[in-house]
């Protein structure tokens, strides 16, 4: 019996030390999953949050657009904004929003103008007479309808021969984004020009009244820092003043009648820092969704 007694006391002990570790494994692992679940579930408030902080941002950098468009629809010369590039603030709700609007007749049309008038804009942009040259008629040989290759041009040829697989449209560029598939376009260049190019105005070189400093470096002997000068005295103007702004070499650059097409950029902050932006090309007049405009653009970034 002392035996039989012994080995059952015996055995008790290593069998409640193994339930006592399952059972802290068992509480180490509910903890684990609780903590997990909480992390989880406070991760998913934040992600909510934030989409929340986003679109409120986002609609009302749109906000600021449609505002933009009925102050450009203001017949009033007085209280109509200038289309120059310059900011215009104001609260929407607990947003800030910054709009700027820029009349496409101020931007280079890269459909309608001439071969020298690019030649002066890369030469202006750094390029030296030989690549302003080549690159200036590789464009107009992109975009004009024939096979004829300019000199220092490029066609078909041309490109096969650069080891590229496909060589120039030979009909109107349909986004600036297209100037990129010209031979011996560089990103940088494309980067540094981009602000100032349009595809929608169809004038022949650039309206000063309403260029940004990246047009202007399309017009003779223009520099970066008197373009700059230039666009600050401009903007520094109100429609009131009835005043143009001279260009370096003494024309004064007046803004005349009102456009129909403009490129409007709206960005709008909320209180916390999270921001979000659109940028549009609108065309006034009706739309088939019945806004008072049509949309030709739109490009969208969203950011915190």
């Amino acid at each position: 019996m002392r035996v039989s007694g012994h080995s059952a006391y015996g055995f008790a002990r290593p069998q409640s030390g193994i339930a006592l570790v399952m059972v802290l494994w068992i509480l180490l692992l509910v903890t684990i999953s609780t903590g997990a679940y909480t992390l989880m579930a406070r991760m998913d408030v934040l992600e909510a949050h934030t989409v929340l902080w986003g679109t409120r941002a986002r609609m009302a950098a749109e906000a600021g657009l449609n505002l933009a468009v009925l102050s450009l629809r203001d017949p009033d010369e007085l209280t109509r904004w200038i289309p120059d590039g310059r900011p215009y603030k104001l609260r929407f709700q607990d947003a800030i929003v910054e709009i700027k609007v820029t009349d496409e007749r101020g931007k280079l049309d890269i459909n309608a103008v001439d071969e020298n008038t690019l030649l002066q804009l890369f030469l202006n942009n750094g390029l030296d007479d030989d690549q302003a040259n080549a690159l200036a008629a590789a464009v107009k040989d992109w975009n004009d309808p024939d096979e004829m290759e300019r000199p220092n041009g490029a066609e078909e040829e041309t490109y096969l021969a650069a080891g590229l697989g496909i060589g120039p449209g030979n009909r109107s560029f349909v986004v600036v984004e297209e100037l990129l598939q010209v031979l011996g376009m560089s990103w940088d260049l494309f980067q540094v020009m981009q602000p100032g190019l349009t595809v929608f105005s169809q004038a022949d070189g650039p309206d000063p009244a309403y260029a940004p400093v990246e047009a202007l470096m399309a017009l003779p002997d223009m520099t970066r820092e008197e373009a700059l000068n230039f666009v600050e005295e401009r903007q520094s103007q109100d429609a009131a003043s009835g005043l143009g702004t001279a260009l370096p070499n003494g024309q004064i650059a007046m803004a005349r009648g009102r456009g129909l097409t403009y490129s409007i950029l709206a960005k709008a902050t909320l209180p916390n820092g999270v921001w979000d932006q659109v940028e549009a090309t609108i065309r006034l007049g009706g739309s088939p969704d019945g806004r008072p405009f049509r949309i030709l653009r739109w490009r969208e970034g969203f950011h915190h």
